[in-house]
């Protein structure tokens, strides 16, 4: 029941975009192109062809037509088995991450009053760390008057990658950048 004087509703409309992942590739019926170039399974070009025209051809040999090269003018397309072809290419990008080492990036942690001993400790378990492949920042903190005093900070780190005997290399020399003294390492090859 409406009241007098009352607004009716706006009508509920959806909006539906439809956007295409990269990696998607248009297979059979979505190939909407009024020419297309056609390569069969076995790999010789067939021409220049209407998309209805391929499909048939792909249907015919109980395969399916897909769009490899959109941007080419005309587009490439190619008659293959789609799920053998998408299974090959997940076992390929599998076996390259597993290929893949990833770097990480340590931290060692200073300061500009470390004693020798602790020093020899820090040494040991950066050379582990370079050892593993990954790339190390060392770092120092400075506080109240140790700001006036940024060259000893230097020289600490300077001794510091001296101790580490060869098995590292600088990517970045130690560098004041405010507060802290940073300087990055990485495995000597």
């Amino acid at each position: 029941m409406r009241k007098k004087g009352c607004f009716c509703r706006q009508p509920f409309i959806i909006f539906v975009r439809y956007t295409t992942i990269k990696d998607q590739h248009q297979i059979n019926e979505e190939i909407r192109d009024k020419e297309i170039r056609v390569i069969s399974a076995t790999g010789e070009q067939l021409g220049i062809m209407s998309a209805a025209a391929a499909l048939q051809i792909a249907e015919e040999e109980d395969l399916d037509l897909v769009k490899i090269s959109p941007n080419a003018v005309p587009p490439v397309c190619k008659i293959m088995n789609y799920g053998k072809f998408k299974f090959e290419q997940a076992k390929r990008e599998k076996e390259n991450r597993k290929n893949q080492k990833i770097v990480e990036l340590k931290e060692i942690y200073l300061s500009m009053t470390i004693d020798v001993g602790d020093l020899n400790v820090k040494a040991k378990k950066t050379v582990e760390m370079l050892g593993e492949g990954n790339k190390v920042k060392v770092s120092i903190r400075m506080r109240g008057r140790q700001m006036a005093h940024a060259a000893m900070g230097v020289d600490v780190m300077k001794r510091f990658f001296d101790l580490l005997g060869g098995k590292a290399v600088m990517d970045k020399a130690p560098k004041t950048e405010g507060r802290n003294i940073l300087m990055i390492l990485a495995p000597a090859k």
